[in-house]
């Protein structure tokens, strides 16, 4: 008796691991590079988790920085870009109603891009940021140093939006088309406040 609850023991073991290798199969086999995630996004400007130069804030020119693509897969039809800082006071938050302000959305960015230049708009479309303004908003942080994330997402498709679609409309049609995603975070404080 006892050998044969350990024979379906270990068979029901078996069966669970080989559903799990299964789904874990699926999940990634339209898409081989989410799993090992190679795509890379960077700056001449500043490094990862170091400082944004004021350049590109409110407290500069207020231009948008430069950035390089790197390692896009090959089946990538097109590439999202969103800039975005979480770490708002809760002041904001409340008279927003927000969590993140959204500081630039660019999505349909042609696959063949390597790099947005410096205080240049890019390739695609641009969306509309938390300010209620197309196009790139700099830091510009009221209380404290905030970080900014710069997310770039690889899709298997063009997005059906027009210009000036805001993140949530962008985050929604990206749903079950990201290939593959980077992130660079630049910090920000300001030195007159």
């Amino acid at each position: 008796m006892k050998k044969a609850i350990l024979i379906i023991v270990v068979i029901l073991v078996l069966l669970g691991i080989i559903v799990y290798q299964r789904s874990k199969t699926n999940s990634t086999k339209n898409y081989p590079n989410l799993a090992k995630s190679s795509m890379k996004i960077s700056s001449p400007a500043f490094t990862n988790n170091s400082s944004i130069p004021s350049k590109y804030t409110c407290e500069g020119e207020n231009v948008n920085p430069p950035l390089v693509f790197e390692d896009i897969p090959e089946n990538t039809q097109s590439l999202v870009l969103i800039m975005d800082d979480p770490d708002i006071p809760e002041f904001v938050k409340e008279k927003y109603n927000i969590e993140v302000w959204d500081h630039w959305v660019i999505y349909n960015i042609p696959s063949d891009i390597q790099e947005i230049q410096e205080n240049t708009k890019p390739e695609g479309k641009e969306g509309v940021n938390t300010g209620g303004d197309i196009g790139y908003m700099g830091p510009c942080p009221p209380d404290r140093e905030h970080r900014y994330f710069f997310r770039l997402y690889a899709l298997d498709t063009n997005l059906d939006l027009p210009e000036g679609a805001n993140r949530y409309e962008v985050e929604q049609a990206m749903q079950g088309h990201i290939i593959d995603q980077a992130e660079l975070i630049g910090l920000y404080e300001k030195q007159n406040k």
